[in-house]
């Protein structure tokens, strides 16, 4: 998948300058339904009895549970105390800290797999929600003043997020942030049209570590805010109409990130395209024709199959929503 290039005449870059702002009725109920979905289906994100396993399935274990944690501490930061969005995120956060027993699991798995990274980044996203494991922090920052460590071989954007993780918890690498972004493709700003899948879910990414996941949005470098700016719009056309609702979702997320995103940050009808392909229960699938029917018979036949399905894209489109709307909750 490559972005838009040229259009019809009176488009720029295959996408019209948007005309009007999301509506903000339809994007709050769009956030409101999927984090209920979310919630409906808390028990799935549980870590089970193979948690500490070495050969263990991180990746439907620790993975989503690590994600739940990260977008509702963000809704809950970006959301008003009085907001039903922020008292269901709240609830679900509590939720994944008691998962992993208060933090003491971390400190437990830091010492069954040394220097593993993964425990740190899903410890962050607890961190930076203000849920803290001293004993777990203590041994982790012991481990990462080791040379093992610092010269794990990471792709670059996984090396910002580990970097990111470390400063949620109080270490930090003077100088490395700057070079490890570089390095990334959105560092690089590269020729747009060689925009596809991978670099899409690299660049949300990038911008997401920047941004505290949406809490700091003057963390995104000006040269790349204004990269993005220009040419994050094509992408997500293209990824819209291709029926790609998760990276579509990351894309929507940001663009609610950047500083003073323009009106033409997003097209005029991406939330109710995504709306469309959302489904009565609340998900949303990660990609696909976005059938409702078809998810809602899923999910009463094959719960498991609808929650694999759906869980990221629904996620990522409550956390975007919820960034889109700007309710920013007192300090």
């Amino acid at each position: 998948m490559t972005a838009a290039g040229t259009g019809p005449a009176g488009r720029v870059g295959g996408l019209a300058k948007a005309e009007r702002a999301a509506d903000p009725e339809q994007v709050g109920q769009l956030a409101r339904t999927a984090l209920a979905w979310v919630d409906a289906h808390r028990e799935d994100f549980a870590l089970g009895d193979d948690a500490l396993a070495r050969d263990g399935r991180v990746n439907s274990s620790w993975k989503p549970l690590g994600e739940l944690a990260r977008v509702c501490g963000s809704i809950r930061a970006n959301t008003a105390p009085t907001d039903p969005l922020h008292t269901r995120a709240g609830d679900l956060l509590e939720f994944a800290w008691a998962q992993t027993g208060h933090g003491e699991l971390f400190l437990r798995l830091q010492r069954l797999e040394p220097f593993a990274t993964y425990p740190l980044e899903v410890y962050a996203a607890f961190a930076a929600a203000g849920l803290r494991h001293p004993g777990y922090e203590t041994d982790v920052a012991r481990v990462a003043r080791t040379r093992g460590w610092r010269l794990t071989e990471q792709d670059p954007t996984r090396h910002l997020g580990v970097l990111s993780a470390e400063r949620s918890t109080g270490m930090s690498r003077p100088g490395r942030a700057e070079p490890a972004l570089r390095r990334t493709w959105l560092g690089g700003l590269p020729e747009p049209w060689t925009f596809e899948r991978d670099a899409g879910y690299a660049l949300t990414h990038v911008v997401f570590h920047l941004t505290d996941w949406g809490r700091a949005p003057d963390g995104v470098p000006p040269d790349l805010a204004a990269y993005l700016a220009h040419w994050l719009p094509p992408w997500l056309d293209t990824c819209l109409e291709a029926g790609m609702w998760d990276l579509s979702c990351e894309l929507l997320a940001v663009a609610a990130s950047l500083p003073r995103p323009p009106e033409s940050a997003v097209p005029n009808d991406s939330w109710t395209r995504l709306a469309a392909a959302q489904s009565a229960s609340g998900a949303i699938p990660e990609e696909g024709p976005g059938d409702p029917a078809q998810a809602a018979r899923d999910d009463a036949t094959d719960p498991g199959q609808d929650f694999y399905r759906c869980y990221h894209s629904t996620l990522m489109a409550a956390f975007a929503a919820t960034l889109t709307i700007g309710q920013g909750a007192p300090a």
